[in-house]
């Protein structure tokens, strides 16, 4: 049995062999076949690659081609103007140097000329000098003469003519003086008058007094207590919040808000209004109300600003320097309201500057800003010409602005023409009558020194500041002041007061002389 599997079993294993040698056969052939694949396949690559690697050779080539030949065009466009700006400086040179050559010549003929002269101005002054010594001996021949016939030495008689012709000139130079005036004030005066009595004519604002206090209008006296509160809690918080004095006293139907900030002030009494329209009066409401009203201030400050900028046709102006002009309709100089003058001062400034032919909108300019310096945010030590100068200067205003509100005051040299034309404006709207409230110890104070500007010269009687400070009368001594000492007397006294006070508008000096002649009949 044995015997007979053998040879099966080694029938099927010499099969199984036949079996893998054949397969290993087949897959030898199949990748011969691909590696024959692959080796065509990666000889077409290599030629297409050849292919566009020569293709790209040459458009390489001829845009290096095309770029050279730009590049030398350019080259030779350079050299080309080069070489031309080399002929042009050759041939400025060629000209200049015959220029020089002229101008040579010319300074050798003038200097031939000048050397003739020179010779003959040198025999004319020979000349002249022996004429001066035959002159100089005649005069003091003359002189000798004179001094034996006059009795008096050379000196004594210079001295006495010296005299005599300095109290000559004196007078007529006094003469001239006082007419050179009067014919400077007939023109003058009449045209300074035209341009301002035109300005003036052309303007009307309406002038608004304020003071320190305000009144708030309430429609019964049982609103008083509800304003108080319990134990006066309510009015503390309301005096605290907005730091103003609230006076509730017997008054009738009106509670007085005392503050000198104006803003406060105002923000007290919108405050209050809107508390009692609602009602509800409490410490934390009023806080509450106190707040929004400030913001509300603040924005209307701006508005006011804003509509002031636009009616006057002033444009540019920055966004700070508007806040600014909105602040200043709550503020006040001398009683009169500071955006009012300022509005007004603008508008003469306008007006004035077109009279005279110069910028109109920029004297405007300066005139809406010349007093920004009196409203500032906190305490500062300079005048409010000079920080409203700095104010301007630092939102890069124009010089001629900046030079004409620092120097409205006089605080600096005027270098504009605009700068006298804001200064008497200025003058204009704050001194006509009504215009500003005076303190009355400054004002008693200017008159006394009118007076005693009078009584420092001598031959002064007695002397009356008249017409609000507008004319002094001088009356003196007939016997010690002449007719005229007296017209020299009132022109030193104006000199003096124009010197050393600062007044508004003008002052009339008049000096009386009078001789009284009394008896009496028995």
């Amino acid at each position: 049995m044995v015997e007979y599997i053998m040879p099966v079993i080694a029938g099927i294993a010499i099969g199984l062999i036949i079996g893998l040698i054949i397969a290993k056969v087949v897959e030898k052939n199949k990748a011969t076949k691909i590696i024959r694949n692959t080796r065509k396949e990666a000889t077409t690559i290599l030629r297409e690659a050849t292919v566009e690697a020569e293709a790209l050779k040459k458009d390489k080539i001829l845009q290096a081609k095309e770029r050279f030949i730009e590049l030398k065009s350019e080259h030779e466009k350079v050299i080309i103007s080069r070489d031309k700006k080399i002929a042009d400086a050759e041939k400025r040179i060629r000209d200049k140097e015959s220029q020089v050559s002229q101008e040579l010549d010319k300074n050798k003929k003038l200097n031939n000329e000048l050397v003739a002269k020179i010779s003959e101005n040198d025999k004319k002054l020979d000349y002249l000098e022996r004429r001066t010594d035959e002159v100089d001996k005649l005069h003091r021949k003359q002189v000798e003469n004179l001094e034996v016939i006059s009795g008096l030495s050379a000196e004594d008689a210079k001295t006495e003519l010296v005299k005599s012709l300095k109290d000559e000139a004196k007078s007529d130079a006094m003469a001239v003086i006082q007419d050179t005036i009067e014919e400077a004030k007939l023109t003058a005066q009449q045209e300074a008058r035209k341009v301002i009595l035109n300005t003036i004519q052309r303007v009307g604002v309406e002038q608004t007094v304020e003071n320190c206090v305000s009144v708030f209008n309430i429609e019964s006296d049982d609103v008083k207590g509800r304003i108080i509160g319990r134990e006066g809690r309510n009015i503390r918080a309301l005096e605290s919040a907005t730091g103003v004095e609230i006076i509730v006293d017997d008054t009738p139907e009106a509670i007085i808000l005392s503050c000198f900030d104006p803003v406060r002030r105002e923000i007290a009494r919108l405050s209050l209004h809107k508390l009692v329209t609602d009602g509800r009066i409490h410490p934390a409401r009023i806080e509450e109300v106190v707040k929004k009203t400030e913001k509300q201030l603040q924005q209307e400050i701006i508005e006011v600003g804003k509509r002031t900028v636009i009616d006057l046709g002033i444009h540019g102006l920055h966004p700070e320097l508007i806040k600014t002009i909105g602040r200043m309709k709550y503020r006040s100089s001398y009683g009169q309201n500071l955006l009012q003058h300022s509005r007004e001062v603008a508008n003469l400034c306008g007006l004035m500057a077109a009279e005279l032919g110069l910028n109109a909108k920029l004297a405007k300019r300066a005139g809406l800003l010349h007093d920004i310096g009196k409203v500032p945010e906190t305490e500062s030590e300079l005048p409010h010409a000079l920080l409203g100068m700095e104010w301007a200067q630092k939102y890069n205003e124009n010089p001629e602005i900046c030079n004409a509100i620092g120097a409205h005051h006089d605080e600096i040299e005027m270098k504009t023409l605009i700068a006298p034309i804001i200064q008497v404006c200025d003058a204009i709207s704050g001194a006509r009558p009504g215009a500003r409230r005076q303190v009355l110890d400054s004002y008693i104070q200017r008159l006394k020194d009118l007076e005693d500007i009078a009584f420092g010269f001598q031959g002064v009687q007695k002397a009356y500041a008249i017409q609000a400070g507008r004319e002094l009368r001088v009356i003196v001594e007939s016997e010690k002041v002449n007719d005229a000492k007296a017209s020299e007397l009132s022109f030193n006294i104006s000199q003096k007061i124009q010197n050393d006070m600062t007044y508004p508008g003008q002052v009339r000096i008049t000096v009386i002389r009078e001789t009284r002649a009394v008896n009496i009949a028995k």
